[in-house]
């Protein structure tokens, strides 16, 4: 910095002439002066060297910073994107051809609000389990057909088949209805109540069909057959009822094999050695 003086000379009369005065920064003040000159300097090509390297670092350009850029649809990342608070845009996407991942150390949940911030429908996949809260859950194909829908009230399954893969099979704790049950080819099917009553109600009729095997119902107590208004037809080449009861022989000598079939009042069936008439009469004692 260029010293500064100038002279003054005194309007006074003094008997030694004029004097002049030297105005200007002398000694430590000057060298002090300089010194913050020189760390201001100092500082400012700090600041600008840090500013420089931070733009190198960030990858600083005019379409945007590191892996985000600016483009006229948005916004584009390129490569893993960590946001430590709430996102919020209108849509999410992935580049064309390539998958979309949300990873998180915890879960990831997806949440609809209204206008007034108010959840209505949320989403939540953990670690344990996958959770939805909505109204109503619904699955449908791409041509939009309903393959499987749940409510408060009820749930539909809208696929033209149901499998149960389960060794176990399926427990209903409750009435089911459905038009139509069958196994797999070549596997079997069972309808069971292991601690309570089988029932099947059809209000125009119940067909039980088995084409390439056997039939077989069991149960403890008692099997009814019951048609209110109609008739029930058993149609095979050979029906036998083994363990029926006999009646007592009209005569003690008589070894003959045929049977008559008859029937008691409480619908009880008994085999009574046939004859010239009928021998039902004559061993209703079957029937107390």
């Amino acid at each position: 910095m260029p010293q500064e003086q100038y002279a003054h000379r005194s309007t006074m009369p003094t008997s030694e002439g004029p004097q002049v005065y030297k105005v200007g920064i002398y000694g430590w003040r000057k060298r002090c002066l300089y010194f913050f000159v020189l760390l201001l300097m100092i500082l400012i090509l700090v600041n600008l060297a840090m500013t420089i390297w931070i733009l190198k670092v960030m990858n600083f350009t005019i379409d945007g910073m590191g892996n985000l850029r600016i483009t006229e649809k948005g916004l584009k990342l390129e490569g893993d994107s960590e946001f430590l608070k709430p996102l919020y845009a209108k849509e999410i996407r992935s580049r064309p051809g390539n998958p979309l991942y949300f990873q998180s150390a915890r879960n990831v949940t997806v949440n609809i609000l209204n206008e007034k911030t108010k959840v209505l429908t949320r989403l939540v996949t953990g670690p344990q389990a996958v959770e939805a809260h909505s109204q109503k859950f619904e699955v449908k194909t791409l041509s939009g057909k309903l393959l499987f829908s749940a409510d408060d009230n009820e749930v539909v399954v809208g696929a033209e088949r149901l499998r149960v893969l389960g060794a176990e099979g399926t427990v209903f704790p409750k009435s089911i209805e459905t038009p139509n049950v069958r196994a797999d080819p070549f596997k079997e099917l069972r309808l069971e109540s292991p601690t309570r009553a089988l029932v099947m109600e059809a209000p125009k009729g119940i067909e039980i069909n088995a084409e390439a095997g056997s039939l077989k119902a069991t149960c403890r107590t008692e099997l009814r057959l019951e048609s209110k208004d109609g008739e029930i037809t058993l149609n095979s080449a050979k029906i036998k009822l083994p363990n029926l009861p006999q009646g007592s022989s009209s005569s003690a000598g008589s070894r003959q094999k045929i049977y008559e079939l008859c029937v008691c009042p409480n619908g009880r069936l008994f085999l009574s050695q046939a004859g010239s008439s009928s021998t039902c009469q004559i061993n209703t004692s079957v029937c107390l």
